[in-house]
């Protein structure tokens, strides 16, 4: 019976998330809705799914939008130091310095590769991703098809190192919010050790990614052809 009771709670609490996730990747996928569209068949599926809990109020509904206001707020303030630092730092001539210095490097194309996620994983540390993606793309994006990678394969390494960034200590987001749930009893040192295995996990499914490319590649090449 307690079984029989977790399949239920598992049906009823992750089946319909699955079902929103599927709807906002399908309509981008199927080429129903571009990605900002595909967020109002997020939004939608939310409320649907809110209102089958009878969540669906006013009170609930003006929370979720001044969180939403809050949320958009700060990516863009972000996005606006970020631009103005990412120009400046172009216009001075900072990108051209950091690519010649880059191939200037004994080291190869994948020398190089290492080096640029070396640099964003340590940011991880220190920095939001947000900022990172908004400071350091900008950069290092120019850098990748004159090394002869693939942009689609690239960006997605960086978005696995960039996960690297919730887990890494002191600014790692992921474990404030697990401390603000664990016993009292759970100090955060204790979390700063227990999250080695998966940083150790993820920096291994990235080496995977750099050794074999049809992982992060086969997926879109059977979507969307070669």
């Amino acid at each position: 019976m307690p079984k029989l009771q977790l399949f239920y709670a598992l049906v009823v609490d992750m089946v319909p998330f699955f079902l929103i996730i599927l709807a906002v990747l399908g309509s981008i996928v199927f080429g129903l809705a571009a990605p900002t569209e595909a967020a109002a068949v997020g939004a939608v599926c939310g409320m649907l799914l809110a209102a089958a809990h009878r969540q669906l109020n006013l009170k609930n509904l003006k929370d979720a939008v001044y969180d939403t206001m809050m949320a958009s707020a700060f990516v863009l303030t972000i996005t606006v130091g970020a631009n103005i630092f990412t120009g400046a730092f172009l216009a001075l001539g900072g990108g051209q310095l950091i690519t010649d210095f880059l191939f200037w490097l004994p080291i190869g194309r994948y020398g190089v590769l290492t080096v640029i996620l070396l640099i964003i994983f340590i940011m991880g540390f220190f920095v939001d991703w947000i900022a990172i993606l908004l400071i350091f793309i900008p950069i290092f994006a120019p850098i990748v098809p004159r090394l002869g990678f693939d942009p689609l394969w690239f960006a997605l390494l960086v978005c696995i190192c960039l996960q690297t960034a919730f887990l890494t200590p002191p600014f790692a987001t992921s474990i404030f919010y697990l401390k603000g749930v664990a016993p009292p009893e759970v100090k955060l040192m204790d979390i700063y050790r227990g999250v080695i295995p998966f940083i150790a996990l993820q920096l291994i499914g990235l080496t995977l990614c750099i050794i074999f490319p049809q992982i992060v590649l086969w997926l879109p090449t059977l979507a969307y052809g070669k």
